[in-house]
């Protein structure tokens, strides 16, 4: 049982130490621990006692951080006696605890074996893989302090862990816990006094992930695929766009390796989002750019987003595929495992086409050539003397014209325009989302965070719509092409099958429908004239009044 107001203790050799001719440090530190707690007690090792001995610790996450982005942390604890799983909060509350055999695999880890930890953070996770973080091979002390009858007082714990990543090693800080035997809190509270004298210590102010982490020089969530360049107002407009480029760069590349290596599906999506948001950055902020880069990469950002949508496409059907089943009402699940087979069988070949692709000297030069492109716009903007757009400036005109169009196309569809409508209107949507996203640090926060809000909703409605039609028309293009298959003796198609696959298409529809009649709705609340105040307010420049609200042509 810990005292209260107990600390661990970090211990370091003080700055300009040079005393110590050891090639242990960590030894000698222990060393003048013990002899600081030698007046007052007498030290003891306990051999064997549990928690004690050596240990390899691996602290587990998703890419993208989901676990610590809710608080949470997991570490897999391997010693000799076995292994165990521990969720604990980023404060080092314990939340759960199961033991595990033969874990985790070699490959990134997707089936977590059954107990309270997978329970727990499941639903966190899906549907990403869980990653090796960091790692740290730790050895562990355990000793009695003994009072001058022979008492056991006070338990002392001495952890020396060093921690690997990649080509990386570090050594991390001895780390001294004093834990009370009980009916003696005041000689706990001296031992621990009597540590914190020890020139070098001082009060463990992080875990030991926290402090893996910062010894390999980095930090938690240290990836996100939020667009989160560094621009200001007054920044030229060219630099601006430089700069979220060059972020949307990093991400799309961070992304490259998982998926090739196919860990998991969102390393795919994240990659597609990067280039969408590349692809619209040119389109719609172009006018910053050299004329002739901007319309050279828009064909390569657009021949990679091409490439990308066939396997992710398969991917939306095959992780959905079990919520399909479960609103089967004349067909059994079962029903459908053909149609399963041939989307696996289908992705498996997209898949290879797209690796192929990524592999290709073809996408090595547009990276690298873009990247030394966007260096110099950057570069060249910060140094040019003649007057050009700011990024407020160049901000507030863009999102003008994006809104004006959408209120227009949205403001002209009737019930009986053409399904083509409304797939136009969610692209206008999504770079007006993007252009909001690549300036929300020069938007008001409140002004942003009702406009986005608004206009996410539209956006699910009509994501909805599309959805759904792009997923009917798969299917029977699905169809037709299982049976191609089973004609040619390559497969076999049921019409069990084939009336299940229309079952899922006639339930598309009725959802395709009720997003088409919840469509006025979601548009009138987003563009119409209850939310004119709204955008007037988002573009307004930093530092002045909000203008009169954009005129629809």
């Amino acid at each position: 049982m810990l005292t209260p107001g107990l600390r661990d203790y970090v211990l370091e050799p003080p700055v300009g130490d040079h005393e110590s001719t050891s090639k242990d440090p960590g030894t000698d530190l222990l060393l003048a621990a013990l002899a600081a707690l030698a007046p007052s007690f007498t030290v003891v090792a306990e051999r064997g006692a549990p928690g004690s001995g050596a240990r390899q610790l691996t602290w587990l996450d998703t890419f993208d951080w989901r676990l610590y982005r809710a608080g949470l942390v997991l570490e897999l604890d391997q010693a000799r006696r076995g292994g165990r799983l521990l969720l604990s909060q980023t404060d080092g509350t314990p939340r759960a605890e199961q033991p595990v055999t033969g874990w985790p695999p070699r490959r990134p880890a997707q089936d977590l074996p059954a107990g309270p930890v997978r329970d727990r953070i499941t639903v966190l996770i899906s549907p990403r893989a869980l990653l090796p973080v960091v790692s740290a091979v730790s050895e562990v002390s355990v000793m009695r302090l003994l009072n001058a009858d022979g008492k056991t007082v006070a338990w002392l714990t001495a952890e020396r862990a060093t921690v690997t990543a990649a080509d990386t090693t570090a050594e991390l800080p001895l780390c001294l816990s004093v834990a009370e035997v009980r009916g003696y809190p005041a000689q706990a509270r001296k031992a621990a006094a009597l540590l914190a004298a020890v020139p070098g210590a001082s009060p463990a102010s992080q875990s030991m992930f926290i402090a893996a982490l910062t010894a390999l020089g980095r930090h938690p969530a240290d990836y996100t695929n939020g667009v989160d360049a560094e621009i200001t107002a007054e920044m030229p407009g060219s630099v601006a766009v430089a700069r979220l480029l060059l972020r949307l760069l990093d991400t799309l590349e961070l992304n490259v390796d998982g998926v090739l290596r196919d860990i998991d599906t969102e390393f795919l999506h994240d990659f597609r989002v990067a280039v969408r948001r590349t692809r619209s950055a040119i389109k719609l902020l172009g006018e910053v750019l050299p004329a002739d880069e901007a319309n050279h990469y828009a064909q390569e950002f657009k021949w990679l987003g091409d490439l990308t949508t066939p396997t992710r496409d398969l991917d939306v059907h095959l992780l959905g595929f079990a919520a399909t089943t479960e609103h089967l009402l004349a067909a059994a699940p079962a029903d459908l495992e053909p149609f399963r087979a041939f989307l696996v069988r289908r992705r498996a070949r997209e898949f290879r086409r797209l690796a192929a692709a990524l592999r290709s000297p073809r996408f090595g030069v547009i990276t690298d050539d873009w990247r030394k492109a966007l260096l110099a716009v950057r570069d060249a903007g910060a140094r040019k003397k003649r007057r050009q757009p700011t990024a407020a400036e160049l901000a507030t005109r863009t999102t003008a014209r994006a809104f004006r169009r959408i209120a227009a196309q949205g403001g002209a569809i009737t019930p009986d325009s053409a399904p083509e409508s409304l797939h136009d209107l969610r692209k206008r949507c999504k770079e007006l989302r993007y252009l909001l996203e690549f300036f929300a640090p020069l938007h008001d926060p409140v002004a942003y965070r009702k406009v986005v809000g608004d206009l996410k909703q539209l956006q699910d409605c009509l994501g909805e719509f599309q959805d759904c039609q792009v997923q009917r028309e798969e299917i029977g293009a699905l169809a037709d092409a299982m049976l191609a298959e089973a004609l040619a003796g390559r497969g076999t198609t049921t019409a069990a099958t084939l009336l299940a696959m229309g079952e899922v298409a006639a339930r598309l529809a009725v959802s395709q429908a009720e997003a088409r009649a919840d469509f006025a709705r979601r548009f009138a609340r987003f563009a119409g004239p209850a939310a004119r105040p709204r955008i007037s307010a988002l573009l307004a420049e930093p530092g002045h009044p909000a203008e009169a609200e954009p005129e629809t042509p």
